[in-house]
């Protein structure tokens, strides 16, 4: 039996080919015995916080990026920021990083940090991950993941396109049986 894997990442192994999560990083949000939910961190889309929120919110135009969370429920939205005022007493999934759907979260948060709150940080997510119970023990078993924990961040690092990676790396360091390639061949 696994223990909770809420606030790690799942980092996909090269051997990964699923069109939704080929070289992705997923932060398990949630993870029990009734299964799994997380979100895509490193897949941001074309469309802005602004367009997606608009027919909820009146909100300055921005260049932050909805992320692409996950193939299940993707018109659903979520929010991962770092307002332990707005965390409702929430659990944090990693020290600081708390996962929202309440639509004032969403308004408070995007206006504070157009209004240039320098200690704000968020992303939006467009749809999440999930597994039914065992599905993702599966995968796990299988090789298909590896597991790292989760930091605020890497999350909000300025380069989403290479945290897949950066962790790879960190995992095959931590992990050096396993097989990887090197930029000199003569290496392998």
């Amino acid at each position: 039996m696994w223990d909770s894997l809420r606030g790690q990442y799942l980092i996909a192994g090269k051997q990964l080919r699923d069109s939704n999560f080929y070289k992705t990083v997923v932060l398990l949000v949630e993870h029990g015995t009734e299964g799994a939910m997380g979100l895509v961190v490193n897949r941001p889309s074309s469309v802005t916080v602004a367009h997606a929120l608009s027919e909820h919110f009146k909100l300055p135009e921005t260049d932050d990026l909805v992320y692409v969370g996950g193939p299940v429920e993707p018109s659903a939205l979520f929010i991962l920021h770092n307002a332990s005022e707005l965390s409702n007493d929430e659990v944090p999934v990693v020290p600081d990083l708390y996962v929202g759907s309440n639509p004032e979260v969403f308004e408070t948060l995007v206006r504070s940090a157009a209004a240039g709150d320098p200690n704000l940080q968020f992303r939006i997510f467009s749809g999440c991950a999930g597994w039914a119970s065992g599905q993702l023990e599966g995968e796990l078993s299988r090789g298909d993941w590896y597991l790292q924990p989760a930091a605020a961040d890497t999350l909000f690092c300025e380069d989403p396109y290479q945290v897949w990676n950066h962790l790879l790396i960190k995992v095959y360091e931590a992990n050096r049986f396993l097989p990887h390639s090197s930029k000199h061949p003569e290496w392998n």
